[in-house]
């Protein structure tokens, strides 16, 4: 495959959709503090609540928007080029969420399964999910991204008319939400943002694939990274807003969920930063090495993110009896503690992605 990936081919995009996946998946593995019930129940924390000053770290390591980002590039690409040879809106969302719900599907039938056992041998507690909820964090994504991927069209269609205008809609939803949230105390009001501050940061990724972004230059996307960076500064120091850019259990809310202005200035911030790093990287990735390695991630990528916090539960289930992963705190012991539980989960991953990957691999 990477010997015959035609010149046209946008490099840089699969290795930001790499990057990103593989960021959130070493990221949960990293902040985790576990806790355990009898049952046995098990679950996380955040770690960045806990912890003076890692709240920063999120401001670099929350990379979802930059998924949606890569999201936007690859469904205008395969829209236009499915308009082009006379397609329609039935091939777009076959094409572009078969990839998505052949390994989802074989995950959500693989744990209902199990479920099923557990609740039969009555063991992992007295709740609907037995040992937990922890495995099923990542289908609030794939919910999400199936939503905008069935917009799509839609947007594609204003993106073409409206251009710039578009996004300048959806940041004012965003707003608006959050204003009726905070300024007056309308709770509903900021769940809205699930599909204003996505779309946003997909509709960047038009912008990316019509080549309107590149051609802004440097200019551009140093405005994009200077004006997301100081509108978080700003917005984190009103006193409505949390710092950390996830959720962390002690905060009166999360930025996350649902998501707010803070996440659509992490956006602008990222997507700046990213487009800054475009050309080093873009040269970096012609060379074959990293090429491949890229590919070979991304072939995977879907796999590894269904079941990488499954990967951690089973981790949790061997490690934790014998001692490690206590206590549930930011301590020294738990910083000492912190490669393990990377590596540890790793192996348990890798495991499940020979297990499972193939069905990713055959939906590609």
């Amino acid at each position: 495959m990477a010997a015959k990936t035609p010149a046209s081919r946008d490099r840089y995009v699969d290795f930001l959709r790499a990057f990103s996946i593989t960021t959130v998946v070493l990221g949960h593995w990293f902040i985790a503090l576990i806790w355990w019930r009898d049952g046995p129940v098990v679950g996380v924390h955040n770690a960045v609540g806990a912890t003076s000053g890692l709240w920063l770290v999120t401001w670099v390591l929350q990379v979802m928007p930059l998924f949606f980002f890569v999201g936007g590039f690859s469904n205008f690409k395969t829209l236009t080029s499915l308009f082009d040879r006379d397609g329609g809106y039935g091939d777009f969302v076959r094409t572009r969420s078969a990839r998505l719900l052949r390994p989802t599907a074989v995950f959500v039938g693989v744990w209902l399964v199990a479920q099923g056992v557990l609740h039969a041998l009555d063991v992992g507690g007295n709740g609907f999910f037995r040992l937990g909820k922890l495995p099923f964090g990542p289908l609030w994504f794939l919910f999400v991204y199936m939503f905008v991927i069935a917009l799509t069209p839609v947007m594609l269609w204003l993106h073409q008319r409206g251009g710039v205008l578009v996004p300048v809609a959806l940041a004012a939803a965003v707003v608006v939400g959050d204003v009726a949230r905070f300024g007056f105390g309308v709770a509903w009001a900021g769940w809205p943002n699930l599909a204003w501050v996505w779309l946003f940061a997909h509709q960047l990724g038009f912008f990316y694939a019509d080549g309107t972004l590149i051609g802004g230059g440097r200019r551009v996307h140093l405005a994009f990274a200077l004006g997301g960076i100081a509108a978080l500064v700003a917005l984190t120091n009103i006193g409505v807003y949390p710092r950390s850019m996830v959720g962390t259990d002690v905060e009166r809310i999360s930025n996350m969920n649902p998501p707010t202005l803070c996440i659509l200035a992490l956006t602008l911030w990222l997507v700046g930063v990213a487009m800054l790093l475009r050309e080093p990287l873009r040269r970096w990735l012609d060379n074959k090495g990293p090429w491949k390695a890229v590919i070979a991630a991304n072939g995977m990528i879907m796999t590894v993110f269904l079941w990488h916090l499954t990967a951690y539960l089973l981790t949790i289930l061997v490690l934790y009896p014998l001692g490690l992963g206590r206590p549930m705190d930011s301590t020294a012991s738990w910083w000492l503690q912190r490669p393990l539980w990377l590596v540890a989960p790793a192996l348990v991953l890798a495991l499940l992605v020979a297990l499972f990957g193939r069905f990713e691999r055959r939906a590609l």
